[in-house]
């Protein structure tokens, strides 16, 4: 097998090969080799993958990127897993989100005769010197 046999999508078994402070590299089969970037192995921050991985072990990872220069492919561990929390869910908790203030271009209105009348005044200062 090859790269050229595998899809971005694919859910594959992986034999971890290699880990660096960036990344964990596995192989697909003989003749793939593929990269799990540090940001790819879970939700939230990784501070040591040593930790995490052996050499030899078997994982399950989602193929996200094919390099067809190089056979390369970017694998992913995060996709697979569930989110803790989603980046927009406290929105509903914070109280200016969502809440109707009754202000709106009315206030806007008001003010615009005293900003030009200020903005004049500068131009006005200016001419004078």
């Amino acid at each position: 097998m090859g790269y050229k046999d595998y899809k971005i999508g694919n859910i594959v078994n992986v034999t971890v090969t290699g880990i660096q402070p960036y990344g964990v590299f596995a192989t697909l089969d003989e003749e793939t080799q593929g990269l799990i970037h540090i940001s790819e192995v879970k939700h939230g921050y990784v501070e040591n993958l040593k930790e995490l991985f052996e050499i030899g072990e078997e994982i399950e990872a989602m193929i996200l990127d094919i390099d067809e220069f190089d056979g390369r492919i970017s694998l992913s561990l995060r996709t697979l897993q569930k989110a803790k929390y989603h980046p927009f869910s406290n929105q509903n908790k914070n109280p200016r989100y969502g809440k109707q203030t009754g202000i709106g271009f009315e206030t806007l209105e008001e003010k615009l005769p005293l900003w030009i009348e200020v903005a004049l005044n500068r131009i006005e200062e200016k001419h004078e010197k």
